[in-house]
């Protein structure tokens, strides 16, 4: 917590104030002295001048309020009325936990799981006023409202690590519960049905789609823009949430915008979906956390429903994500009658099978840690693949860098000639994903490219595959899915290999440096 300078105020703050720099001036043109470069350490200042000029907590909150620009996600103690203390909410999350004898503010539900499962989510503009017994909620324009309660249904242990090292490691294990838990609702009758889910979503004639999102989400993304593509026929982006609320968009009242976010508090996320609606877009949300930010911004809403992702490094939040964006090509396929009845069976008797096929690529691969010592641990990584193999690359380079903070980039095989292969050197780690069987040729001539150069490959490929136990000096092996359903059983060992790899060199592997789970400010 940040003090004010009498050592009256303290405050906890996620977010950023945009206007600090002038505040801060301002208060030091009062008398007001700073310990600190911080934007926090100005609020608890701004709210110790104002509560010297009225004597009450919440009235010199409510000025502040009325002052300060940006994102935040406030809890203000004041020593004189030490009976009950201050949240103030705009553009970060921030929710109100409900116990017996105790009331709490956390940013995530899993926070507070373990002390209740009562909640209420608090809006953009409200402040609450919490003591132990009682929560008074007021809107911006400071009057008395009442809030609705969430009841939490996650069990406990679901945010314990029940017998596991590491979260992330019991997060990779449980991805095939949570694969059925995403999926078995939306499989009827042997076809894909998300019965009444897409609600009003869907534009009345669907000319694009947009996939937008951040970090492993963006990443599921292009996973997902190549299946709709595929299956539907119609123009697919996948798009950074961060660029595209800047790029002046090509978007109108015949896009679906379908935007991902584990969390739904994305801030990035959320202002790009802003953009998109103030442009006419439906859209579609594909969250896990119910009552977040997103969920009430979109015109409809996906769950997920992966259960409580504690590690800052996304596993089943990605996969489930995958398997939804998958599941709801299907679905559009069969709206838009795209493809026959027995290919939109074809493909829900796949998915069915995908948290089957997840747990024995998992099963597979004993040998994972080996291979973590064997390519991770020293010099710089490339990923290579293409079409759905080179998205699933990104991500598992991505996850190498979060948790290992090993150099690893993820590149389209086809592109190696075209200025990467420069990198390439004696003793380059390369990880090739060879799962699209019809363009295993080429992949096997990329192979054949960086050994050339000196590099050792470790490749990916389905069982059986003998031309790449061939080509590479090592294979992890997966099932055999389909070219749409590859991607969720690949990912997994990669996860894997990525945990390991971190565990050898003695990383925090729930919380890597720098990283936060839920990105909230820009």
């Amino acid at each position: 917590p940040h003090l004010s300078g009498d050592g009256k105020i303290a405050v906890v703050h996620n977010g950023i104030i945009e206007n600090y720099v002038e505040l801060r001036d301002f208060l030091i043109s009062n008398g007001y002295k700073f310990i600190s470069d911080t934007d926090t350490e100005v609020v608890s200042q701004l709210v110790s001048f104002y509560y010297a000029e009225c004597g009450n907590a919440l009235e010199a909150v409510f000025r502040v309020l009325r002052r300060i620009e940006g994102a935040y996600a406030l809890g203000i103690l004041c020593v004189d009325e030490p009976e009950h203390f201050i949240a103030a909410r705009k553009d970060a999350p921030l929710l109100i936990g409900y116990g017996e004898g105790s009331n709490y503010i956390a940013s995530d539900v899993t926070a507070i799981i373990k002390h209740t499962r009562d909640v209420s989510y608090m809006e953009d503009g409200e402040v609450a006023v919490i003591s132990a017994d009682k929560v008074q909620f007021y809107n911006a324009m400071e009057q008395t409202i009442e809030k609705e309660h969430h009841t939490i249904d996650w069990d406990v242990s679901a945010a314990e690590k029940g017998g596991y090292a590491h979260f992330m490691l019991k997060e990779i294990m449980e991805q095939p519960r949570a694969l059925r838990s995403a999926l078995a609702p939306r499989l009827r009758d042997g076809l894909v049905d998300f019965g009444a889910e897409l609600g009003s979503a869907l534009p009345e004639r669907l000319g694009s789609v947009v996939i937008t999102a951040c970090g492993s989400a963006y990443y599921a993304g292009c996973v997902g823009k190549l299946a709709i593509e595929r299956l539907c026929r119609v123009p697919v982006t996948a798009e950074l949430a961060s660029e595209l609320r800047y790029s002046d968009p090509l978007i109108g009242e015949d896009t679906l915008v379908i935007a991902l976010s584990q969390s739904g508090e994305t801030a990035d996320t959320l202002a790009a979906v802003r953009e998109c609606r103030s442009r006419g877009a439906k859209v579609l949300a594909i969250v896990n956390a119910e009552g977040s930010s997103l969920t009430k911004l979109a015109d409809a809403v996906l769950y997920t429903r992966a259960g409580p992702e504690i590690a800052v490094a996304s596993t089943k939040g990605y996969t489930t994500q995958v398997a939804v964006l998958t599941a709801l090509a299907a679905e559009l396929a069969r709206r838009l009658g795209r493809l026959t009845e027995p290919e939109l069976r074809e493909l829900a008797a796949g998915l069915y099978r995908l948290p089957d096929a997840v747990q024995k690529a998992i099963d597979l691969n004993p040998g994972l840690p080996e291979l973590a010592r064997r390519y991770c641990l020293g010099g710089a990584l490339y990923y290579i693949g293409r079409g759905t193999d080179r998205a699933v690359a990104l991500e598992a380079a991505l996850k190498m860098k979060e948790i290992s903070y090993r150099h690893a980039e993820a590149y389209a095989a086809g592109e190696l000639k075209h200025g990467t292969i420069a990198l390439v050197e004696e003793g380059t780690s390369v990880v090739a994903l060879c799962c699209r069987t019809e363009l295993l040729g080429k992949m096997i001539s990329s192979i054949e490219e960086v050994k050339a150069r000196g590099a050792k490959v470790l490749a990916v490929a389905p069982a059986g595959e003998r031309r790449i136990l061939a080509a590479a000096d090592d294979v992890i092996t997966v099932p055999r899915t389909g070219p749409l359903l590859d991607p969720v059983a690949e990912i997994v060992p990669l996860q894997l290999l990525a945990y390991y790899a971190a565990r050898e060199l003695g990383c925090d592997i729930d919380k890597p440096k720098n990283l936060a789970k839920s990105v909230t400010v820009e």
